[in-house]
C-alpha cells in the first residue's frame, strides 16, 4: 500500500533511506529513521542499482486526474465557512447540490451530488445538520426556571412517588 504523503516528500524519504545505507547504516537502522519495513528499504536500493537515482524519483499516480486544482479546492472549502444564503440560497444550510451548483456556474466543472460528500470526506469534512434553536429562546429565562421552578416541580413529584407505595 501507497504511503501517505505528497510525492515529493515520499521521493525524498526514499532517496534519504538510501543515502544513509550508502553511508553505512544498517538495512534496519534506516528503516527506523524513516518509518518504513526493512523489506522496504532493501526493495529501494535495488531499485537505485538498477535505475540510479531517477529509478527513485516519484512517479505519476495511477488513476484520473482532479477535475480541481489545488488553488479551486481552498476556495470550495472557503466557500463552507460562509452561510449558502450568501451565495444565493435561500436556506443556510449546505448540500452537496448546492455545493455541486456552485462549482458549476463557478467554473463550469460537474460534480455529481452523490461524489462530493465523498470529497468532503477526503479533507476532513463530514456531513452535519445544524442545531434548530427556536428564535424566541431565551437562555436567561430558561436558567431561571431551572434553578427555581424545577426543584419545586421535582420535589412534588418526589413526595407523590414515595406515598404511592
Amino acid at each position: 500500500m501507497r504511503s501517505s504523503g505528497l510525492p515529493q516528500e515520499l521521493e525524498y524519504r526514499r532517496c534519504l533511506a538510501v543515502r544513509r545505507s550508502l553511508e553505512g547504516y544498517s538495512i534496519d537502522e534506516v528503516a527506523d529513521f524513516v518509518d518504513v519495513h526493512p523489506r522496504t528499504v532493501k526493495r529501494w536500493l535495488q531499485i537505485f542499482r538498477e535505475h540510479g537515482w531517477d529509478g527513485l524519483a516519484s512517479q505519476p499516480v495511477a488513476g484520473r486526474p482532479c477535475k480541481l486544482t489545488a488553488t479551486q479546492e481552498k476556495i470550495v472549502l472557503r466557500w463552507l465557512n460562509d452561510s449558502p444564503t450568501e451565495h444565493g440560497f435561500p436556506t443556510g444550510l449546505w448540500t452537496a447540490r448546492r455545493l455541486g451548483q456552485l462549482i458549476w456556474e463557478e467554473w463550469g466543472i460537474a460534480f455529481h451530488p452523490r461524489y462530493l460528500p465523498d470529497w468532503l470526506r477526503r479533507r476532513g469534512l463530514t456531513p452535519q445538520k445544524p442545531q434548530r434553536v427556536p428564535r424566541e429562546r431565551d437562555p436567561e429565562a430558561i436558567a431561571n426556571w431551572l434553578a427555581i421552578d424545577w426543584p419545586r416541580i421535582k420535589k412534588k413529584r418526589d413526595v407523590n412517588v414515595r406515598t404511592s407505595f
